[in-house]
């Protein structure tokens, strides 16, 4: 998910069962992604904001930390099994399910990254920037690429 910088509001979030909470200030921006690690996670394409570095949770204990890639890892409950985010390592940015927020009205759908790994089964009418996994990867390179 982009780094883009939009509108923040303070957020609450929870898991399914509870066990977990946690308190962020989260981009309005709402994004999709559609690469398969993601679809495989879910199920679907993940629907996500960014929380950026200071996302404060309780439950820590019910957190298990999955290391998907050299760059990422992906969190869960143990108890309840809820998807809780994506955190990018290099700059330990959280990206966080939009399901698990409240209050939910203000986010508004901007982004579809990895949209080349988008099945045909399903399509958003929403009008979004489309991002392809090359595109997304060129923003992470720099300048040098």
């Amino acid at each position: 998910m982009s780094a883009q910088t939009t509108e923040q509001i303070a957020v609450q979030g929870r898991c399914l069962c509870g066990a977990v909470r946690f308190r962020a200030l989260a981009n309005t921006a709402l994004e999709a992604c559609h690469c398969g690690m993601c679809r495989r996670w879910g199920g679907g394409p993940l629907l996500a904001v960014n929380c950026g570095s200071s996302v404060d949770f309780e439950g820590s204990e019910a957190i298990a930390v999955f290391s998907s890639s050299d760059w990422a890892e992906r969190a869960f409950c143990r108890s309840c099994g809820s998807h809780l985010y994506y955190r990018f390592i290099p700059d330990n940015r959280f990206i966080v399910p939009v399901g698990l927020l409240t209050p939910q009205h203000a986010f508004v759908f901007t982004e579809q990254i990895f949209i080349d790994h988008k099945p045909a089964y399903y399509c958003f009418a929403n009008s979004t920037l489309e991002l392809t996994e090359a595109e997304v990867l060129a923003q992470y390179a720099g300048p040098e690429a």
